[in-house]
């Protein structure tokens, strides 16, 4: 494996004793297959990547969970959980090939992970758990895959359980998925004593010991001949669909050859023609081997899987020759080493002391050291090329998302897309003292895991952090807690309500102040009405059998930061109000929809018509007229029917279909108003439109209504009014809290 007696010198993460690593072979871009590692918790990726580490000879014994020695979850926070927060990125050596695998957090709150995988891998391999088969979680990873256009293998995992039921979990995913689902290996039996599988693609019979490892290879047995002939042939049949010459060699002999069979599931794998499913006992180490040579010899290479486009629209191809271009898509803090940035190298090459322009900072940096990835540790290289995925320390000024080209190139990327957040606190440092230093560890989180989303909500007046659910918050405060050594508390986040009005409404208002010297004079009669897009100007008003002609003089709308429009119109005939004072009323104006009267929230679609007033040759100001017009706006604010408005959040649902009632109840008793019900892939999809107000602990509540197997997103839709009930108390809320603060 390796191609030279240099020797370097790390700190382990585990402490502070140094590691020796050789220097490995530099791999070519048609040598490289890099490949994501999919699954729900409890689907054995940490366990499976162990024993492709032990295979490959990267690790001399696989580490167990229990025993917190795994090359994956060698972070704190994952050890203290017992569950995976950040992917980690490893890469394999088999059969003259270089397999980039990235683990993914199985857990839904930290999708981000997997979605940044996916868009920098060719392959997923989907694990599934032999106990549970296909789950909420299989469906959100194959649904990311599907719009991502990723080839993607089912490996079923932990065959040895004694309720495991491949046969089911076959049936399950061709139910789901259609005849694209294609048998490759089966076992002869499942459960406990589970050492052995069929594969159809080489029509032999693989057999294991209690230790795993290196199989036995055998013919198949009598007995199962008729089932693996069987198999064989929906194999061949399914390899020939994906290419006109191995089609017509099919039909005329119903056979093909093993490396026509190789080069069909390739074809069919980029084209996500065909899903091929693989066995594996990874805690036994059983399978793991003919898994590595499927990809090996099978899986596309980097070259063989569309382009990627860069911020113009270019196509920019994975050509070893080309300028080089950097993506960096991930970064770690680790113990005793800081940051680390992890990379893929979308052109050319990258070498030891290269100096690169970051596209997106304007800086310059120098590749001071390059590293492939196996999980806690590093491996030296010299050089990586086009395709290749490495990692590397020490940089100045790179973030997660930019982009290091040389100086012939001029490519930026940006084709990770994230995912909505769907949880959200307020955050706060117990001491206050702390609060900047908690906003700077929260920002440096947030390069690691950009589906943390943080917010200093100047509305709110909160800090507000947005996640993916409640595991997703527990672990950022975990490692604020024990990392930073930062107390923080978590409350619940206010909600960002509107205020409105729905009929007009007239007021008079005068600013009048004498204190000795120089006075403050100001009087203001202006209109309020409710304003929508396009809405035509009205010349006459009518309030208590008294009629008010307007003629504008002049007209501005302001679109409003938070949301809808304020059209100001100055009326003022015979000069009553000089219109210099007219900025100012506007501003008293804009004061008020910024701290609505009714909540204290923001106002929004107003029209207001300045059509009187009055003023004074030596006392009349600007402030004058400012708190005059506040006045004066607040007053018609009022009397105009004044209504709050809601966030409503279109809310989707994926439900296993016995709990779709539970779930369905559940959101109506949210206020949640139901739009339709689908079926999509053996899960049913629920939507809803649903009050932001009621979505606060959903997330927490939909795990424990379906036992975690159903899953949602939510994505802001409109602002609608609340019930009368729940605007009456939001009022006398507010009042509670004004005197209060009084």
């Amino acid at each position: 494996m390796a191609s030279s007696m240099f020797f370097y010198k790390l700190p382990s993460l585990k402490n502070k004793t140094l590691k020796i690593y050789y220097i490995m072979r530099i791999y070519q871009t048609n040598e490289i297959k890099n490949i994501a590692l999919l699954g729900n918790d409890g689907s054995g990726k940490t366990t499976l990547t162990e024993a492709l580490l032990y295979e490959s000879g990267l690790i001399k014994r696989r580490g167990r969970i229990t025993a917190k020695n795994t090359v994956s979850d060698y972070f704190p926070v994952e050890q203290e959980y017992g569950y995976s927060v950040f992917s980690s990125v490893f890469h394999v050596e088999w059969n003259q090939k270089k397999l980039n695998i990235i683990d993914c957090p199985g857990a839904d709150d930290f999708i981000g992970s997997a979605i940044t995988a996916l868009n920098v891998t060719d392959t997923a391999i989907l694990l599934l758990n032999g106990q549970y088969g296909p789950e909420v979680g299989t469906q959100n990873h194959f649904r990311y895959t599907e719009k991502l256009g990723k080839p993607v293998i089912f490996l079923v995992n932990q065959l040895d359980d004694e309720k495991c039921d491949y046969d089911m979990i076959l049936d399950q995913l061709i139910s789901i998925y259609g005849n694209k689902v294609v048998p490759v290996q089966y076992p002869i039996e499942t459960g406990p004593s589970f050492n052995s599988l069929i594969d159809v693609l080489l029509m032999k019979k693989y057999s294991w010991g209690p230790d795993g490892g290196e199989p036995t290879i055998e013919e198949i047995p009598e007995d199962q001949k008729e089932k693996a002939m069987m198999m064989h042939k929906a194999l061949v049949e399914a390899a020939a669909e994906n290419d006109e010459s191995l089609m017509e060699k099919f039909f005329e002999s119903e056979s093909l050859t093993e490396d026509e069979m190789r080069e069909g599931i390739r074809k069919g794998l980029a084209a996500r023609g065909m899903f091929p499913v693989f066995c594996v006992c990874a805690g036994k180490d059983m399978g793991v081997r003919r898994l590595m040579e499927f990809l090996g010899n099978v899986v596309p290479f980097v070259s063989e899987m569309p382009k990627v486009h860069n911020t113009r629209g270019m196509e920019v191809t994975p050509d070893a020759d080309g300028p080089t271009s950097l993506y960096f898509f991930k970064t770690g803090v680790e113990p005793h080493i800081g940051e680390v940035q992890y990379f893929k190298v979308m052109s050319g090459k990258v070498h030891e002391g290269d100096d690169l322009n970051n596209a997106d900072r304007g800086s310059k940096e120098r590749m001071l050291q390059l590293f492939v990835c196996a999980g806690a540790n590093r491996i030296k290289v010299e050089e990586l090329v086009a395709g290749d995925i490495g990692c590397t320390v020490k940089l100045k000024d790179v973030k997660t998302g930019n982009t290091l080209n040389d100086k012939n190139s001029e490519n930026r990327f940006n084709f990770i897309k994230y995912p909505n957040p769907k949880y959200t606190r307020a955050v706060k440092a117990v001491n206050e003292a702390e609060t900047e230093k908690m906003m700077n560890a929260l920002n440096r989180m947030r390069e690691e895991d950009p589906t943390w989303v943080v917010e200093q909500s100047k509305e709110l007046r909160q800090i507000l952090v947005h996640g993916q659910g409640e595991f997703h918050l527990r672990t950022l405060k975990w490692r604020m807690e024990n990392n930073e050594k930062i107390a923080i508390k978590f409350e619940e986040p206010r909600i960002p309500y509107r205020e409105t009005i729905t009929k007009a409404a007239r007021a008079d208002y005068r600013h009048k102040k004498q204190s000795g010297g120089a006075g403050q004079f100001g009087e203001v009669h202006l209109i309020v009405e409710p304003y929508y897009e396009g809405m035509p100007d009205s010349e006459v008003y009518r309030f208590n059998g008294q009629e008010f002609r307007i003629n504008a003089r002049s007209k501005e709308e302001v679109p409003l930061e938070w949301g809808g429009k304020l059209v100001f119109i100055n009326s003022v005939v015979g000069g009553a109000i000089d219109a210099r004072f007219m900025p100012a009323i506007l501003k008293g104006v804009m004061q008020r929809m910024e701290q609505g009267p009714l909540t204290g929230s923001y106002a929004r679609d107003v029209r207001v018509i300045v059509y009187d007033g009055k003023m004074h040759p030596v006392d009349s100001n600007e402030i004058s007229f400012m708190l005059a017009g506040r006045n004066a706006f607040s007053m018609a604010f009022k009397e105009a029917g004044p209504k709050i408005l809601e966030p409503i959040y279109d809310v989707e649902v994926f439900v296993p279909s016995d709990k779709m009632g539970d779930v369905m109840s559940d959101l109506q008793g949210r206020r949640g108003m139901i739009m339709g019900m689908t079926s999509e892939n053996g899960y049913e999809k629920l939507v809803a439109k649903v009050p932001l107000k009621e979505m606060s602990n959903y997330c927490t509540s939909l795990s424990s209504i379906t036992g975690g197997r159903a899953s949602f997103i939510m994505a802001f839709a409109s602002y609608e009014l609340v019930p009368a009930d729940v605007q009456e108390k939001l009022i006398k809320d507010f009042e509670a809290k004004q005197d209060k603060e009084e």
